[in-house]
């Protein structure tokens, strides 16, 4: 059998699911795409001294370096809104005029900012605008004439950094004296102060923005995503980017993630050949099939390549290849010597979102997205088949428990007690998972929901997704197939790898577990601590909780 196989796939026109079209809090979506057009920050701690129930202008003391920061932004373009909580209003520690005073004392010292957002309750009232619930998110977002997706908030605890996940925008944490280790641990994104957090945001916002287009014009590209289906999804937006600004695009992948790049727009051809020094449990080198694959790449006749690999991974050993079939003009991301091989050798700090760090390679090789479209994860629509009629009306929570790396899949024991009060508190409970899954999903439907087991392919899986209120997941293929439906996570996240790199992407999301257990960061994909510690103390409250705060009710409303 031979182990490069091709599929022409006529995509430019598809219909696309787009993530923005249901996660955003508004409508207004800006011709030039940019990750970022608001930034929201919090008041005590990260613009001031935190000064506790502060109703005097005269204790308002800018935190070091603030007022250039925000003047950067503002250079930039950026607009700025101030989303804080004000539990002293409703304590009755200081009147509503005291807090406008200090208000006008912010902005005689930082400038002016384009909204100030404040929740006056405090915890027990029960309210959807005190952070960490998401309201001030959505209500600046408002405000500000934008959507949550293209919003960053930049706060000193938890509470902020959660508010802007669950609203589907970006979280910076610049930790201060108050702020708990297990917080900073949880942050996707962490600074060391507001002037770091800033020059952050404008280098993101930067990377992705090509400092100059190709010289010739490209007729055919190449792009390379050889790893799982997860991965092959999260480099989506980058490869609309190189389809942007090439005539056909030929995508390489390996057989595990093949399925999802059916699924892909901006992709025309397909060619599928496991790489062994990528796969994580590759068989041993086949010369043969090494020279038919540098053959084939051959015939491709690209004008170039573009490699896009993970943050672990090395792109130098196809870049021999590439060249061996005669490809002239080759980029990738490489933190090692690459020689010749590379004409674009590109750098990502580490921590970028992995869509990010795909589509900053994209740019450095001189390609953006088109006008108009934004930088989420996507699906072809017509790839995507119809939804099973037997499931019933759209509005359900769909409970995936299963992954291909076992130290990311959520403990079976804990999937069926997660089933059982998710349907207590109302909710209908798809439970999903691949064919060699069905004794799990059959485990954890027992208690509460209805087994899919084995019964769809990814493609059947992401007409399922697109119809869910929620997908309850951990770090694994289906968090994605959500994210490039619009439709919110309730992310089991084991820390295996960083939250920042591979959590649901500019989707509201809630994410659970613990984030400093000892697997951190290590990679593996078998559990290395018995018992699965970093998921196992999850309280399936916490789940229905976190439906709530994503406002997800046990009817399937939103």
């Amino acid at each position: 059998m031979r182990q490069d196989q091709e599929d022409p796939y006529q995509r430019r026109s598809a219909q696309v699911y787009a993530a923005a079209d249901r996660a955003g809090s508004g409508s207004v979506a800006s011709p030039r795409p940019v990750l970022y057009d608001a930034v929201l920050l919090d008041r005590d701690g990260t613009l001031i001294e935190d000064v506790p129930y502060n109703g005097d202008p005269e204790k308002v003391r800018p935190v070091p370096g603030a007022r250039a920061a925000l003047d950067r932004l503002r250079a930039a373009g950026l607009r700025l809104a101030v989303v804080t909580n004000q539990s002293g209003l409703a304590r009755g520690y200081f009147t509503g005029e005291q807090m406008r005073a200090v208000h006008a004392r912010v902005e005689e010292l930082l400038g002016r900012f384009d909204a100030w957002l404040v929740c006056p309750h405090d915890d027990a009232d029960g309210c959807d605008c005190r952070k960490p619930a998401p309201g001030l998110v959505h209500a600046a977002a408002r405000e500000l004439g934008t959507t949550t997706s293209r919003c960053v908030l930049v706060g000193d605890i938890g509470r902020d950094v959660a508010a802007a996940l669950a609203a589907g925008a970006a979280g910076v944490l610049v930790p201060t004296p108050v702020t708990r280790p297990e917080e900073i641990a949880a942050a996707g994104w962490v600074a060391s102060d507001l002037p770091s957090a800033v020059h952050e945001i404008l280098r993101r916002q930067q990377a992705v923005q090509p400092a100059t287009p190709p010289t010739e014009p490209v007729r055919t590209a190449l792009v390379v995503r050889s790893d799982s289906a997860g991965d092959v999804l999260v480099t989506g937006p980058a490869i609309r980017a190189v389809a942007a600004g090439a005539q056909r695009v030929v995508l390489l992948c390996g057989p595990r993630g093949r399925a999802a790049a059916n699924l892909l727009p901006g992709v025309d051809e397909i060619i599928e050949h496991p790489l062994p020094w990528i796969d994580p449990t590759p068989g041993p080198v086949d010369p043969q099939a090494i020279r038919d694959l540098t053959a084939r790449l051959g015939a491709i006749g690209a004008d170039q390549a573009v490699v896009f690999t993970s943050f672990h991974q090395s792109a130098l050993p196809l870049a021999l290849l590439l060249r061996m079939a005669g490809i002239d003009r080759i980029a990738a991301i490489s933190d090692d010597y690459p020689g010749s091989l590379l004409d674009v050798r590109h750098r990502v700090p580490v921590g970028v979102p992995e869509p990010e760090r795909a589509l900053s390679l994209a740019a450095a090789a001189g390609h953006r997205l088109p006008d108009g479209d934004e930088p989420v994860l996507r699906l072809r629509r017509d790839a995507v088949p119809p939804r099973p009629a037997d499931l019933g009306d759209p509005g359900y929570v769909v409970l995936h428990p299963g992954s291909a790396a076992s130290s990311r899949a959520c403990p079976p024991e804990l999937a069926t007690r997660i089933a059982g009060a998710l349907t207590d508190a109302g909710h209908r409970v798809l439970v999903t998972g691949g064919p060699d899954e069905r004794a799990v999903t059959a485990r954890v439907a027992a208690a509460g929901g209805t087994d899919l087991g084995g019964r769809t392919d990814l493609a059947g899986l992401a007409a399922i997704v697109a119809h869910a209120s929620a997908v309850v997941v951990g770090n694994t293929g289906p968090a994605h197939l959500a994210a490039a439906t619009g439709v919110p996570v309730v992310s089991l996240f084991a820390p295996t790898v960083p939250f920042g790199q591979w959590g649901p992407y500019r989707v509201p999301a809630v994410r659970l577990g613990d984030a400093a257990g000892p697997c951190r960061d290590t990679r593996a994909a078998s559990c290395p601590v018995p018992g699965h510690p970093c998921l196992s103390g999850i309280d399936p409250e916490q789940v229905v909780d976190a439906l709530r705060t994503l406002a997800i009710s046990g009817g399937g409303g939103r």
